[in-house]
């Protein structure tokens, strides 16, 4: 029994003994052996070295070691300053579409000539330059004036070859690596703009094409066929950049009477590239115009899809043209809205929520939802004579100017929908407006509801007065993004002060403060003082200088930052005007000044400043800022202290929409503007003195004046003394502005009533 017990024991023990006992044995082995080698005897002719002695099991060789462990001596490596090399500058594109290779899609050449540009030149011009981003028109020789608004390239030499030469080369030199497509006519053709982009946009880039109307070669000794240019043709960049070293060749080696056929010749013959009219199931479609033709009288179908018209011999045509195919891209708009307004109702039936998925009107955007109650949007109530929202926070005023016209565009679009919907059965006529709400939702538009009083009209003319409550919404339109000339903030900013005697008060602190936001912060701007004398402190200007104390001041800044200079120009004037200041600093500075007008009670910033640059654009665009003006402290402070600091608060004050005292513009603006006066009889001289910079700008210039509220722009509460000599228009703003800046309507009806109180009692 215990004999069988350790039997089993041994057998299942015995392997793992037997195991480790053979491990054992083996590794005293090894280490016996390494011992011999390491005494002498086991030494090894290594491959490309002296003998060296067997490596021990636990170290590591780098595989370069050629002297014995004992042998090693440290050595110091002398340290060797790197000499830091100039970094590569860099280049990156302006454009992104620059560095990633993106290309516009389609140019657009109009071939013209002297006697042409003025009449079917510029009828092409307005036809085709608002729905094609560069249009380049090329002439021989120019008249001495460009039509407005168009780009010519003239190449001084009317030989025709010649000029259809430099146009091809014109390409290459400047627009061959910005566009994909280029299409060349002339202008005795119409295009219709909108057909062409959607051609080009169906077309691959990548392929050499040459596409117009084909034509037989004169005489047919030349193989292939060319485009005929009356009716334009279609040059793939491809094509343009396969053709480009034979183009000298074309020039010294092939004539031709016409160019067109003088290019499909050059194509041809370097290119091995015919005209085609078809490609790739795409057509150039054209139509050729008959003799004093109308177009609204043509029925046929090739004039409807027709890419290009041609012949076309006067811009009376080329003008009627334009309007017929504009009206048949409307009616295109509108069936393309029906079907889609009808898909979206089918759509929205088979949705979740069923019809109600599909929002009213259809293809406009849902409503706006509030999220709490500050952001629920305002209902204006209105009549056919009043409504009950005023600019002003009166609680009704009368309904006039854009606003009547507002409502009465409404109500009759609303009679309009109505009686489309019930005709024939019944007649609608409106008899009055019984209840009108609008309100702006920014994100679709203008909303309506209106309650209308009508009489209803049956067929049989039995009549019946019912009230009818219509929708309607006013959707907002599609943004534009409209190009502005590039500006910069590196600007300099030549802020003038007018000074007179009433004002000599405020200079102090208008010193202090542009010293501080101006000169101790190297702002890119200069102060130029304007003192303005009357006729009697003029002559006393050596014995009393109403203005030495102003000087002193503008001294010592000036020993304080020596770096910065503040002119001064004295000026004798019985009537003080803008106009007539400006006329005198506008001599002294280059016609590429910017210049801030500023006022005397008026404190500027940095911020401002950028502000005055960016909106202000030289030959585009005049800047006249909205200032925030405090109240009068003791209406509303009433019997509290002011704070020191003034935060812009409906209690604390408001935006002067009535004073314009403040402008930025470009001296060249100024000076365009007043040239075009230069002319004029005394008498309009002297009643153009009377008129502030923003009148001027606004009644005798092409710019745009653009005047927005600006916070960074603050006054101090001060009354302004009007000067009657001015326009009426202009008097009576100052006036109206003096009373709006002595208190909010809140504040001064508290005051009234308080007096009130006190005579009471």
């Amino acid at each position: 029994m215990r004999f069988s017990a350790l039997v089993s024991v041994l057998h299942s023990v015995g392997p793992v003994v037997i195991g480790v006992s053979l491990g054992f044995t083996l590794s005293l082995l090894c280490v016996s052996w390494t011992d011999e080698g390491e005494e002498g005897e086991g030494l090894t002719l290594g491959r490309d070295g002296p003998p060296r002695g067997a490596r021990k099991p636990s170290s590591v060789s780098n595989g370069h070691d050629t002297e014995p462990e004992e042998d090693f001596e440290p050595r110091i490596v002398p340290y060797k300053q790197v000499q830091p090399s100039s970094p590569k500058k860099v280049f990156r594109a302006k454009y992104i579409s620059t560095e990633l290779g993106i290309r516009e899609r389609l140019f657009v050449g109009v071939l013209t000539s002297k006697n042409t540009i003025s009449t079917l030149g510029v009828a092409v011009n307005r036809t085709i330059s608002h729905h094609l981003d560069n249009v380049i028109f090329f002439t021989g020789t120019r008249n001495r004036k460009v039509p407005h608004g168009m780009l010519v390239v003239s190449h001084g030499d009317e030989r025709l070859i010649w000029n259809m030469f430099q146009n091809v080369k014109y390409i290459f030199d400047h627009y061959i690596n910005e566009y994909d497509w280029f299409y060349f006519v002339q202008d005795d053709a119409y295009t219709e703009a909108d057909q062409l982009k959607s051609l080009v946009e169906h077309l691959s880039l990548d392929r050499e094409l040459y596409m117009g109307s084909p034509e037989e070669f004169i005489g047919g000794e030349v193989e292939g066929k060319y485009c005929y240019g009356g009716f334009g043709y279609i040059l793939s960049r491809a094509l343009l950049l396969r053709l480009q070293p034979f183009l000298e060749n074309c020039r010294n080696d092939i004539l031709s009477a016409r160019p067109d056929e003088w290019l499909g010749r050059c194509i041809i013959d370097y290119t091995n590239t015919n005209c085609v009219g078809e490609f790739e199931g795409l057509r150039y479609h054209r139509f050729e115009l008959g003799k004093n033709s109308d177009p609204s009288k043509e029925q046929s179908e090739q004039l409807t899809g027709a890419l290009t018209v041609h012949p076309v011999s006067d811009p009376e045509q080329m003008y009627r043209l334009h309007r017929f195919f504009t009206e048949l891209e409307l009616q295109k708009a509108y069936s393309e809205i029906v079907r889609l307004q009808a898909e979206i109702m089918n759509v929205s039936a088979d949705a979740f929520e069923g019809s109600w998925s599909s929002q009213w009107p259809v293809g406009v955007n849902p409503p706006f939802q509030p999220q709490s109650r500050f952001e629920v949007l305002k209902w204006e109530y209105f009549t056919e004579e009043e409504i009950y929202s005023c600019v002003d926070g009166s609680p009704k005023c009368e309904l006039r100017g854009i606003d009547r016209l507002d409502v009465a565009n409404v109500i009759d679009a609303a009679m309009g929908e109505l009686n489309r919907k019930y005709k024939p059965v019944l007649h609608l006529k409106k008899q009055q407006l019984i209840n009108g709400y609008r309100r702006f939702d920014p994100t679709r538009g203008m909303e309506y509801t209106l309650d209308l009083q009508v009489e209803a009209v049956n067929q049989k003319g039995h009549s019946r007065s019912i009230t009818k409550r219509v929708h309607l919404v006013r959707p907002l339109s599609k943004t534009e993004i409209i190009p502005m000339p590039y500006v910069t903030e590196a600007t300099r900013v030549h802020v003038i002060l007018p000074l007179t005697l009433q004002e000599r008060g405020f200079a102090s602190r208008f010193l202090e403060v542009f010293a501080s936001k101006a000169l101790e912060t190297s702002e890119n701007a200069i102060l130029t003082f304007l003192f303005i004398y009357d006729p009697v402190e003029a002559q006393q200007v050596n014995q009393n200088d109403i203005f030495a104390g102003v000087k002193s001041q503008i001294s010592a800044y000036e020993h304080k930052h020596p770096a910065a200079k503040i002119p001064w120009i004295s000026v004798k004037t019985e009537t003080p005007s803008q106009i007539k200041f400006m006329d005198i600093i506008s001599k002294k500075h280059p016609v590429d000044t910017l210049f801030f007008l500023a006022n005397a009670n008026t404190e500027i910033n940095s911020e401002f400043l950028n502000r005055c640059r960016m909106n202000s654009i030289n030959n585009w665009q005049v800047f006249f800022p909205v200032h925030f003006q405090d109240y009068k402290p003791e209406v509303a402070y009433h019997k509290q202290p002011p704070p020191v600091a003034t935060h812009l608060v409906k209690e604390a004050g408001h935006f002067d929409r009535l004073s314009f005292g403040e402008a930025c513009f470009y001296n060249s603006d100024y000076m365009a503007t007043r040239t075009r006066n230069g002319g004029r009889r005394a008498g309009e001289e002297e009643i153009l003195e009377t008129l502030d910079i923003y009148d001027m700008f606004v009644k005798y210039s092409d710019l745009h004046v653009f005047r927005a509220v600006e916070p960074a722009l603050h006054q101090k509460y001060a009354y302004q003394v009007c000067n009657p000599r001015l326009s009426e228009d202009t008097y009576h703003r100052c006036i109206q502005s003096n009373l709006e800046g002595l208190g909010s309507r809140s504040q001064l009806a508290m005051l009234l009533f308080e007096q009130e109180q006190g005579n009471s009692t």
